[in-house]
Formats: structure tokens, C-alpha cells, sequence
């Protein structure tokens, strides 16, 4: 069986220098990589062996990366745009494509990570050759609203914010104001991916849980309708590839067959 090999990578940008990683079969492959987005508290540990598996599983180059102001990229101070999702598309990924001689690709993301594979299915035509989400948000739903409300009182506690800095160090308090501030704004409320989802022309695999605190079922259902596949996975909250791992990789090795 051919071993997976892990490479760490720096990617200059204007604003900052991203860190990413990747793991690819060391056998040879042509199938296009995965770029992975991660979600609003996220960052290259927290997917923890899942772009490994991913590699293993499809014998594709996976590729993550720290947004910036995220995990080990460079800090940032500025307040997020409010199209900061499909910002993301249009300033990180070129950088990614041109630093690991990337022409077509799938992106896969998670949460609002989700939302950025959209956008970027959406901006990258047929470069981008398929999109999978898991567990995102395709509009404002008070259910994603009132879930955000309740892990602002739970960051209040020394205990769960030190949780979150381990991973984010000194810039832990901008990425909890980036996430919160962001949506609850009272401008969000207008926000959805209703414009990329009609320029987005590749195939696409939804999965959500069926207890998702960030999101109802219309979410996964948007994303899909006349797009691709929907995978409802039951007794499954907002993180089903670390909760569910067996069937989401299950999923997305169907779906990319």
C-alpha cells in the first residue's frame, strides 16, 4: 500500500504569509487535489487525521491551509468584510493554485468553510471539478444565530477560551470576534450563497447532521437542489467528519467515483 506523505508549505500574500499542509499518495496520481476550508474557529490541526484519510482513502494530494489571521498564519486586525466568504475565494485560492501548480481541483469545506467551496466552485468554472460541504450554512437561520449566541457565553469561561488558543495563540480574540461579531451583525441577516449557487455549473455533495446546532436541513437541501447530493447523516451534530468519519469518507469516495 503506498504511504501518504506530509509536507508543510508557507504561501505569500500581500497581506501576510498563510501556512499549509499537504499529504499526498507517493505513488503517482493525476487525479485532481482536495482544497480544504476550514470553518470559523477552525484551522489546518483542528481537521486532525481527516485530510490524512482523505489522501489515503481516494489516492488524491489533499491540501489544507490556515486562513490568515488563523492557526499558524499571520495575525490580522481588520474587521471582516461582510463577503468575506466570497472574498476568500477570490484572494486565497489563486495563491494556492499557483504555490502547488494547481489547474483543476475539488474543493471541500466545513461550516463556513462550506460556503467558501461553494464561492469557489462558483468563481473558478470548470477548474473546479466538484464541491463538497459538510455541515454548511447557505443563509442566516436563527438556528445558526441562537447557536452562536450560546458559544459566545461558553468562550466567557477562562477554561474553554484557553481550549481555543491553543490552537490560535495570540490571535484568539480577533478569530472569536471575526466569528461572532461577523453574524450577529444585524447587515448579515441579508448574507447567502443564493448567487454563487447559481453560477456554480460542477457536481456537489452536501452532507449535514441531522442534530447540526449551527443549521437545519434546509441548509444541505439549498446547496444540493439541482447541484448534486444530499447525505443527511443521522444522530450527527456540526462536526461530521470527526464524529461520523467512517460514513462521511464513505461519502465522498461514492460521490467522487
Amino acid at each position: 500500500m503506498a504511504g501518504i506523505v506530509e509536507t508543510e508549505h508557507w504561501v505569500e500574500s500581500d497581506a501576510g504569509r498563510l501556512h499549509a499542509r499537504s499529504w499526498a499518495s507517493d505513488a503517482e496520481t493525476s487525479l485532481p487535489p482536495i482544497i480544504l476550508f476550514h470553518d470559523s474557529l477552525g484551522c489546518i490541526t483542528l481537521w486532525r487525521d481527516f485530510p490524512e484519510q482523505l489522501a489515503r482513502s481516494l489516492g488524491r494530494q489533499v491540501i489544507a491551509y490556515d486562513r490568515l489571521g488563523f492557526g499558524r498564519s499571520d495575525a490580522r486586525t481588520d474587521v471582516l468584510q461582510q463577503n468575506f466568504v466570497a472574498l476568500e475565494a477570490g484572494q486565497a485560492v489563486p495563491l494556492l493554485c499557483e504555490k502547488f501548480s494547481i489547474r483543476e481541483f475539488v474543493a471541500c469545506g466545513h461550516s463556513v468553510g462550506g460556503g467558501m467551496a461553494v464561492e469557489t466552485g462558483a468563481s473558478f468554472g470548470e477548474r473546479c471539478r466538484a464541491v463538497i460541504t459538510i455541515a454548511a450554512q447557505a443563509f442566516v437561520e436563527e438556528r445558526t444565530l441562537q447557536g452562536i449566541r450560546v458559544a459566545q457565553q461558553e468562550f466567557r469561561s477562562a477554561e474553554t477560551f484557553a481550549r481555543l488558543a491553543r490552537y490560535h495563540g495570540s490571535k484568539t480574540d480577533w478569530v472569536l470576534r471575526a466569528w461572532i461579531d461577523t453574524w450577529l451583525a444585524p447587515e448579515r441577516a441579508e448574507w447567502s450563497l443564493d448567487a454563487a449557487l447559481e453560477k456554480l455549473h460542477c457536481p456537489v455533495l452536501a452532507i449535514h447532521g441531522d442534530r447540526d446546532e449551527y443549521g437545519s436541513e434546509a441548509h444541505p437541501r439549498r446547496i444540493a437542489a439541482g447541484h448534486g447530493s444530499l447525505h443527511i447523516l443521522p444522530d450527527t451534530g456540526h462536526s461530521p467528519h470527526r464524529e461520523r468519519p467512517a460514513l462521511v469518507m464513505k461519502a465522498i469516495e461514492d460521490f467522487l467515483a
